[in-house]
């Protein structure tokens, strides 16, 4: 009996105990804490995502260029939404009421449990408006978030643009991102967005019985702040970077500047450019497409993914090759009648130059020097051996970054065109030398390159054999900050002692009356550069333009490209000297020759824009074109028949610039 006994007081002693544990554990959920609180009453209380300010970004100068400005748009949860006045709705946005259920239709579609965009951007006087009214739309919220806005509307492929996220977005960033967040999609937006984007904030926001916000639960205790983005330091110089998109107005190219001895890119400019601000709003769809359908194709990013040929601007670390391989030293001669011989074929010259050095071949920027300075680098280990020095000729050239991404800190770059041994062993089944690939001692053929890569390979002669890889962004926050990879110095392979004889002869390029850019000296400033004429087999040939200032302790390298612009010294080699002078003096003083940046910027070289659609009967001036072309094609002289072909369709002088005349000569590469 007492086993019994005692038996039945320690169940009811358990009992005890358990209750008291039950009791306890309820007194702690609804007294003690607010967390199973707010799970109970979820059908009052909502998650407010607050949206952070993206960083701004500066220039060198610590001038803003870009910035943010703050919406408000509408969100709907199509689950939560009951019936409701459609017309008063319509009335405060300023839309139709079959608008109204259009958009509800859309955000169904959408998702039924997620809150997503009804209208976005809606005026200052709209959500005042429907703060008043909100109780009358349940399911319906405002949310505030700040839009992008670039104050000097330039630089719109630099920077990029940003756009909410897409499924594949928020599957690959692991939970971060939801429906409705944005992303940068493209340039430095792109590039560097987990410092811009920020941390998002949450609000535990109180609505009552008719969908009116009674402020954040608790005082705010269980919300967390949003975070603002970093704020990004860039390289560039906001003065010769509007300069550069004013002169390149209605023309097609690139210009990049860089400073040599970090590697900073002053200026960036891709023609035709377009204003940011077209892809930031409600606006954004229309806008890109009407960027797509731009026949000029203003969406490339021409100074990473503009593909050309170098043309003469190669010449330089031809002539710093064959010295490195000893295939020609400083005082080597050549003589030029006006053309030189590759087997059969004949490379024209635009000059006969007679008994010229390699000074003032480059500046005279003849083709015959280098065709011979060609031949000897590939024929110095003998006539068998071409194609295996060939290969080391490749290698070398590449040190300067030809065919391979440089690695700036922008997507989508690319390596352009340089073909190895392999390739070509491939091609000609191992029966090819030195005159199968003669174009490449001229920078043409089958060798292309970025107008970033042209001017990178300026800073490396500026620095006497090095350059350190081009980068936009030099600091985070209130930190210099810059990859490592950055700070690195890339040795081309060049003995320093080589470099004098051939900065030589680009100084002599610009500041000798025999030079091909003499037109485009600067006063009190010794540049530097190269000239080239770019075959275009579309058209007018391309204007190209390389070079660095000053001689001593260079502070730009700059590289500049004007598609359709005809000889290096008409338009690429101008805008280039405007640019070094503006950046090196912050003035533009007034040209013996006339040359303005008025009458530059208003030099429209935009190609004509054929209908392929529509058949014409061509004019007599074409007919009598064709005709020349057409008996032109009979010679067997393909780079005679490529010179011939330009000259006689494209020959033409600016009208709005006199200086600048575009000769009916065939010139190759000046």
């Amino acid at each position: 009996m007492d086993q019994l006994f005692n038996r039945k007081y320690i169940i009811q002693g358990l009992f005890i105990v358990i209750a008291i544990i039950l009791l306890g554990k309820l007194f702690y959920i609804q007294i003690v804490s607010d967390k199973y609180f707010l799970s109970a009453e979820s059908n009052v209380l909502r998650k407010i995502y607050k949206f952070p300010a993206r960083g701004a970004i500066l220039d060198r100068n610590m001038k803003v260029i870009v910035q943010n400005e703050p919406v408000y748009d509408l969100m709907v949860t199509p689950s939560e939404v009951k019936t409701f006045d459609t017309l008063a709705l319509a009335q405060a946005l300023e839309i139709s009421v079959a608008d109204v259920r259009k958009k509800l239709k859309k955000s169904r579609a959408q998702s039924a449990y997620q809150a997503t965009f009804f209208e976005r951007q809606i005026s200052v006087q709209a959500y005042a408006q429907l703060q008043e009214i909100m109780y009358r739309f349940p399911g319906f919220r405002t949310q505030d978030r700040t839009i992008r806005h670039y104050p000097d509307s330039i630089a719109g492929q630099l920077f990029g643009y940003v756009k909410e996220v897409n499924p594949d977005d928020i599957e690959k960033s692991e939970g971060y991102y939801k429906p409705g967040d944005f992303i940068g999609k493209s340039g430095l937006e792109r590039s560097y967005e987990d410092f811009l984007r920020g941390e998002k904030g949450v609000i535990n926001m109180l609505y009552d019985a008719k969908n009116i916000p009674k402020g954040s639960y608790s005082e705010g205790k269980y919300d967390v702040n949003a975070v603002s983005g970093e704020r990004l330091i860039s390289s560039l110089d906001i003065r010769i970077q509007k300069l550069g998109e004013e002169l390149m107005k209605n023309k097609v190219g690139a210009i990049v500047a860089i400073e040599p001895s970090t590697g900073e890119i002053l200026a960036f400019v891709s023609s035709p450019g377009y204003d940011p601000n077209q892809l930031v709003g409600k606006d954004w769809g229309k806008n890109y497409m009407g960027l797509l359908a731009n026949p000029y194709r203003p969406q490339i990013v021409r100074p990473i993914a503009g593909q050309y040929s170098p043309g003469s601007s190669f010449k330089p670390v031809d002539a710093l090759v064959a010295l490195q391989d000893g295939a020609i030293n400083p005082n080597t001669t050549f003589n030029c009648p006006g053309y030189y011989m590759a087997g059969r074929q004949k490379i024209r010259c635009e000059h006969v130059d007679g008994t010229i050095n390699m000074q003032r071949g480059i500046a005279r920027s003849c083709n015959t020097y280098f065709c011979h300075v060609f031949q000897n680098i590939i024929t110095k280990n003998g006539m068998k051996k071409q194609r295996q020095t060939y290969a080391h000729w490749q290698e070398q050239i590449s040190k300067w970054g030809f065919g391979q991404k440089l690695g700036i800190d922008m997507p989508f770059e690319k390596k352009g065109i340089f073909y190895t041994a392999d390739y070509y062993n491939k091609k000609y089944n191992n029966r090819w030398g030195y005159t199968t690939v003669i174009s490449q001692a001229i920078g043409q053929g089958e060798i292309t390159s970025t107008p970033l890569q042209m001017a990178n390979v300026m800073a490396a002669i500026a620095n006497r054999g090095y350059y350190l890889k081009p980068h936009l962004i030099k600091g985070i926050g209130d930190k210099k900050l810059v990859k490592k990879e950055y700070l690195e110095k890339n040795f081309v392979g060049i003995d320093e002692q080589y470099f004098a004889p051939v900065i030589e002869g680009m100084r002599d390029a610009v500041n000798s009356p025999w030079g091909t850019a003499k037109e485009s000296k600067i006063p009190n400033i010794v540049m530097c550069g190269k000239t080239g004429t770019v075959q275009n087999p579309h058209g007018k040939n391309h204007s190209v333009f390389i070079g660095f200032a000053p001689m001593e302790n260079p502070k730009i390298a700059i590289a500049v490209i004007v598609e359709n612009g005809g000889f290096g010294g008409s338009y690429a080699a101008p805008i280039s000297s405007f640019i070094v002078e503006k950046y090196l003096t912050d003035s533009i003083k007034p040209k013996a020759n006339g040359y303005t940046v008025k009458a530059f910027s208003e030099t429209n070289l935009l190609p004509a824009i054929v209908d392929k659609t529509k058949k014409t009967k061509p004019s007599k001036a074409d007919s009598v074109s064709n005709k020349k072309a057409d008996s032109v094609k009979k010679a067997k002289d393909s780079i005679r028949i490529k010179a011939a072909t330009i000259t006689q369709t494209i020959a033409t002088k600016p009208k709005t610039l006199k200086p600048l005349t575009v000769t009916d000569k065939p010139a190759i590469n000046h």
